[in-house]
């Protein structure tokens, strides 16, 4: 064997590791990432299962949880877990509000009405919060120091860490409330049947509220995630990430609350390989061939069925 065909294997070699290393820090990335869409789908996948609606204003609360938290942290000197409590909790009452000024009147209308009311409702708290802020960014302050553990050639922070444990945290709260408490129950009553739910004495208003208000507390808290990670947010910053998530909805089965935490782990690893191995210009444009996709060939979503309406 010749030296340049040793030195052209070596550097096969060298070439597979740096591949896989890098394969492995996006798989890494995309997690992170894609935790953070499965908080906020999970508010849109909650909110159709109930009432079939898609609140395509969801994004924008995201953004006011993002806000909720800068003002927790910039302004009341909260840490962080004080500060994304109290982003939750003022989401979610936002949320109950939302509910019950604009489309509780529209309850019973055409879909295509309701619709456009969310739509209505995103470009309200988009423009009042350009109003009230102004639409410059507004750097998030830095609740922790920035760590760096590095595993090889593998790189991973402190910040990716806190993002991945506190939604896995999240999760299992927003499981454990839907699968063993009695709004939970109620809720999934609700889901399968309204008018029976209502004939066996359960509020039907009530229970929409709470969905309102635990999508929004989800929605919130992903919000102060992404101001803690990227360190920037703005009035403008739930739209793209808002239809992304409502993708991820659509891809694990919307109105299905693993599918939603599946779907979002999808998109976020979707993009980050996209980003790390093409360009990162081309991230949105691969969520929404995503989209397309699924609509084709699974319009139910991975964890959907197929089922017939009524008539």
């Amino acid at each position: 064997m010749t030296a340049h065909t040793i030195s052209k294997a070596g550097g096969t070699f060298m070439d597979m590791g740096s591949f896989g290393q890098q394969f492995i820090q996006q798989i890494i990335n995309g997690v992170s990432l894609g935790s953070i869409y499965a908080l906020i789908a999970l508010g849109y996948t909650m909110i159709y299962g109930i009432i079939k609606l898609i609140n395509f204003a969801h994004g924008d609360i995201y953004m006011l949880g993002a806000f909720f938290g800068f003002v927790a942290i910039n302004k009341l000197g909260m840490g962080f877990v004080p500060a994304i409590l109290f982003a939750m909790v003022l989401a979610g009452i936002a949320g109950i509000i939302i509910e019950r000024i604009a489309y509780r009147p529209m309850r019973n209308a055409p879909r295509i009405a309701a619709l456009i009311t969310a739509i209505g409702v995103s470009l309200f708290l988009e423009y009042s919060m350009i109003l009230l802020v102004s639409p410059q960014p507004r750097t998030f302050p830095a609740v922790f120091a920035p760590k760096v553990y590095r595993f090889g050639g593998i790189v991973v922070n402190n910040q990716q860490v806190i993002i991945l444990v506190s939604a896995l945290v999240l999760m299992a709260a927003l499981t454990y409330v839907v699968n063993n408490t009695k709004i939970g129950k109620a809720m999934r009553a609700v889901s399968f049947d309204a008018d029976a739910a209502r004939l066996m004495g359960i509020n039907i208003d009530r229970v929409i509220s709470m969905t309102f208000a635990l999508g929004s507390a989800l929605a919130a808290a992903a919000g102060v995630l992404v101001g803690v990670y990227y360190n920037s947010i703005d009035p403008l910053m739930g739209m793209m990430p808002g239809i992304k998530a409502f993708i991820a909805a659509v891809v694990g089965g919307i109105g299905i609350l693993p599918g939603a935490m599946m779907g979002g782990v999808i998109m976020g690893l979707v993009e980050a390989m996209v980003s790390g191995f093409f360009s990162s210009t081309l991230r949105d444009a691969a969520a929404f061939l995503i989209l397309i996709i699924i609509l084709l060939y699974k319009p139910a979503g991975l964890l959907g069925k197929n089922v017939k309406e009524k008539v």
